[in-house]
């Protein structure tokens, strides 16, 4: 009887261990929920522009996002720069800004102008040295209009050249957030 009461014992151990050990959770590390992406740009001189796009319902939602920018920039112009990306379907909104600073490895802006009416160079970086750009510093060109695409991508192949300069074509990973600004510079 004793050998029984150990067998049956023994089997309901294995059975609880075994359940348990398919029921146990995988970490994964959740998207950020973006709302808001705004540039602040400031000059050594001058007005103080931001551009701001905000999409309540997200990039997958019906809703266009509301883009806004303050005014035109300065021909000729170097701004710095700082993005912050909010998630504002909570109450207080959420600084995501925060979480892409402190996985610096995992994330990088691109800044991609059209008509060249503008460069951007990184002023911060990852403990790898690698660029992250929340903080940068834009210089504009000549008079003209185009468009700058800003797009916050989760996990870049950061270790490739053309990456670290702030070439998106070869970044990989996945686009947390992205937003286009028409701009005029004067």
């Amino acid at each position: 009887m004793k050998t029984i009461k150990h067998i049956f014992a023994l089997v309901a151990f294995t059975i609880f261990a075994v359940a348990c050990s398919k029921d146990d959770p995988i970490v994964v590390n959740q998207e950020e929920v973006i709302t808001t992406l705004t540039l602040t740009l400031t000059p050594e001189s001058g007005n103080i522009i931001t551009l701001r796009s905000y999409d309540l319902d997200g990039s997958d939602g019906p809703n266009p996002p509301v883009i806004s920018i303050s005014g035109s920039l300065a021909a000729n112009t170097t701004y710095t720069g700082f993005v912050e990306v909010l998630n504002e379907t909570e109450s207080p909104a959420e600084d995501v800004t925060i979480e892409v600073i402190d996985e610096g490895e995992e994330h990088q802006f691109f800044y991609t102008f059209t008509n060249s009416i503008g460069t951007v160079a990184y002023t911060d970086t990852d403990n790898n040295e690698n660029p992250i750009g929340v903080t940068f510093t834009l210089t504009t060109a000549a008079s003209g209009s185009g468009d700058l695409t800003v797009t916050l991508i989760h996990e870049p192949a950061k270790s490739a050249a053309d990456v670290k300069s702030g070439s998106i074509t070869n970044a990989g990973g996945e686009t947390d957030v992205e937003a286009t600004f028409s701009l005029t510079v004067q």
